[in-house]
């Protein structure tokens, strides 16, 4: 058996990289810190392959399916978030963050399912947000946005396979903020409320074995979940704001410290 993780040098992928290995899968772990993925594989139990990629280069996306060959789990996992107002925020950091988030999932999530749907067995879990269920993310526009992409492609494409027959369980991962280094990389803590990487690890793993197409890791945020539904469009977007503009003053003042 053997898994193929994105985003693995940190945070939720790092730590699904344990899990599996646990479970006895060989693995191919794919980031752009090689000194990081290699004092992870140091730490596993079964086989590790490492590959240092910049998943925000189309061709490199190609590169690592024509490298790998067969897997039977693919963990779309890396990306990163920006925060700050819309008008403010670097533009050339926005469009790298949707070919990461995006385009790079978009990619990988294709070739891989052709070739699980070929054989009628294989996992996908992509790494969307609970970001993904509200309308938008006042201070995070661009980060909400690719989530909100993951998480409806993703369940979409569930959709055909079920309606197809297909034994092949393609899953997606919705956790509120987590404990993992997305803070110190989007300029934001969210820290004080969010769930341990390695809980939320075992968590969408255990998911999407028993075959959960949308994984929400946390009883507060299945209920957060829930209120999305209720709730106006109008309403979300104020509370977002309301909630992460604390945040942005919080950036500031470190800045000018």
């Amino acid at each position: 058996m053997r898994a193929l993780i994105t985003g693995a040098s940190s945070g939720i992928g790092r730590d699904i990289a344990r899990v599996l290995s646990g479970m006895g899968y060989d693995l191919v772990l794919v980031a752009r810190r090689k000194d990081r993925l290699e004092e992870l594989k140091q730490t596993l139990k079964t086989k590790v392959e490492i590959i240092s990629l910049d998943l925000s280069e189309a061709e490199n996306c190609y590169a690592l399916y024509e490298q790998t060959g067969e897997i039977d789990v693919l963990i779309n996992n890396a990306g990163f978030g920006l925060f700050g107002d819309f008008l403010e925020t670097d533009l050339e950091e926005e469009l790298k963050m949707l070919r990461v988030n995006s385009q790079a999932m978009h990619i990988l999530m294709k070739l891989y399912l052709s070739d699980f749907v070929k054989r009628d067995s294989g996992y996908i879990l992509n790494v969307a947000s609970a970001a993904g269920f509200m309308p938008g993310g006042p201070l995070l526009n661009t980060y909400y946005a690719t989530k909100a992409y993951i998480l409806n492609l993703s369940r979409g494409v569930s959709r055909e396979l079920k309606k197809q027959k297909s034994r092949v369980v393609l899953s997606v991962l919705c956790p509120g903020p987590v404990q993992t280094e997305f803070e110190a990389v989007a300029g934001v803590d969210f820290a004080s409320v969010g769930l341990k990487s390695e809980t939320v690890a075992r968590y969408a793993i255990r998911k999407l074995f028993r075959g959960k197409r949308v994984i929400v890791p946390g009883i507060i945020f299945k209920l957060g979940r829930l209120l999305t539904k209720i709730l106006p469009d109008s309403v979300l977007l104020s509370a977002a704001y309301i909630i992460q503009a604390p945040r942005r003053r919080a950036v500031e003042g470190k800045r000018h410290a």
